[in-house]
């Protein structure tokens, strides 16, 4: 069975605006060091060679899942979460030092999606589960690298590569067995009080809870169930009326539903119906999620009249004041439980883990021609502009010679660029000389 991010609900004082289940974030990782450009001076020695060091990798922002972490107030308000810049490079062989990680703690059940594409970055559903959502820049390498047979004192170091960036959505779906679901004031913060430790504010008004609470049951023999009490949906919660679409995010990682509904309510059937046409209307997937329909308040006399009169043999009746019902309930919530397959896994994106080892696919380089001139892109030739110190006559010429390579001056020499035409790469523009 899968853990809670908390095992007791919220006491009732604590302030209802402390608990935020989603949030923006902007996360930066650091940038690489730049390599050095030295050479080896010592006495007796006239010729030493290169000696210029490589530099730091910048550092990587990383989000875990722990159990201390019950909402993500923590990145309200922060604009950016950024990872320390890796060191430069220096003589003697010399590597720069690697930036700090930052390593961010986050709710068990924080999912991360990326904002400008909507893929899902990672989904930390357990405690200890972490993930590199934006990686460090690789460090430059030092001249030392570049010594060969024919360059015996090359003048040429790389700069560091800028660390990932990106805008995250981070939010917070609870993980439970059992999610307690149904119309304002219908008697979920009771019942959830009635079968657990936990402790919800209850009172006489509608929407005494705004946010979902959890609660630990313990069955009969032993078994322990996590039980959600999801804040009551109204109709249009599908459609984000009532806050409905923060709510019943919620609703995705239980295994099963809970339908309750207060039987003192004159359109008790009517509002079960509702509730169910919300749920479907959020996620087809969860109309077929197993489910069990409990009805509140038997203990009232009007209560038990339509008890006798629904002919209804599929609803459990009980009363959270009372506790008539309650064993029985929470029962059928275990066997419902035991019997439910677990949620489907979410579809994941590459796992940002993997950047590390992996380089981009070779792809070659693109020209458009453009009004202003032409626009070369491609993940090769873009690194290559991000490695070239621009300064240095030696690196100019590295890179022509790396363009040559990857084709760039026949492609555009194909498309009609002619000298003095304007060619962007990357952030970079250039003149186009043949």
């Amino acid at each position: 069975m899968r853990r809670p991010a908390r095992t007791s609900g919220r006491g009732g004082a604590q302030d209802q605006g402390s608990f935020v289940d989603a949030v923006r974030v902007h996360v930066r990782a650091g940038r690489g060091g730049g390599g050095a450009v030295s050479f080896r001076r010592e006495p007796f020695i006239p010729r030493g060679g290169p000696d210029g060091g490589n530099g730091g990798r910048g550092g990587s922002v990383v989000l875990f899942a722990t159990s201390e972490a019950t909402s993500l107030v923590g990145y309200v308000g922060r604009r950016e979460l950024r990872a320390e810049d890796g060191r430069p490079g220096a003589g003697a062989r010399k590597s720069g030092r690697a930036g700090a990680d930052i390593r961010l703690p986050v709710p068990v059940g924080t999912m991360v999606v990326e904002e400008e594409t909507g893929t899902v970055v990672a989904d930390l559903e357990a405690a200890g589960l972490e993930a590199v959502v934006a990686a460090g820049g690789a460090g430059g390498r030092g001249n030392l690298h570049f010594r060969s047979s024919v360059q015996r004192a090359p003048q040429l170091a790389e700069p560091g590569i800028p660390g990932e960036e990106r805008w995250l959505r981070l939010e917070l779906k609870l993980i439970a067995d059992v999610g307690l679901v149904g119309p304002p004031n219908a008697g979920k913060s009771s019942l959830l009080r009635a079968v657990s430790a936990a402790t919800p504010r209850v009172a006489d008004y509608p929407f005494t809870t705004l946010d979902p609470e959890l609660g630990v049951a313990e069955l009969a023999d032993g078994r322990r169930l996590v039980v959600a009490d999801i804040p009551g949906l109204i109709e249009g919660a599908a459609r984000g009326a009532g806050l409905g679409h923060r709510f019943l995010r919620h609703v995705e990682r239980t295994r099963v539903l809970v339908y309750l509904v207060d039987g003192a309510d004159p359109e008790a059937w009517a509002a079960l119906e509702t509730v169910r046409r919300e749920v479907a209307g959020y996620a087809g997937e969860l109309a077929g999620r197993p489910s069990l329909v409990a009805v509140n308040k038997v203990d009232l006399p009007a209560v038990r009249e339509l008890r006798a009169s629904s002919g209804r043999h599929d609803v459990h009746w009980c009363s959270a004041l009372t506790g008539e019902g309650v064993p029985a309930l929470l029962e059928a919530m275990g066997e419902a439980v035991a019997a439910a397959p677990p949620p489907a896994a979410v579809e994941l994106a590459l796992p940002t883990e993997h950047l590390r080892q992996r380089r981009a696919p070779a792809v070659p380089p693109v020209v458009e021609r453009h009004p202003w001139g032409f626009l070369v892109s491609g993940p090769a030739v873009e690194r290559v502009v991000a490695r070239t110190r621009f300064d240095s006559e030696a690196a100019m010429q590295r890179f022509q010679v790396a363009l040559d390579r990857m084709g760039v001056t026949a492609a555009l020499e194909e498309a009609g660029a002619q000298p003095g035409d304007t060619v962007r790469i990357g952030a970079m523009e250039f003149e186009y000389h043949p």
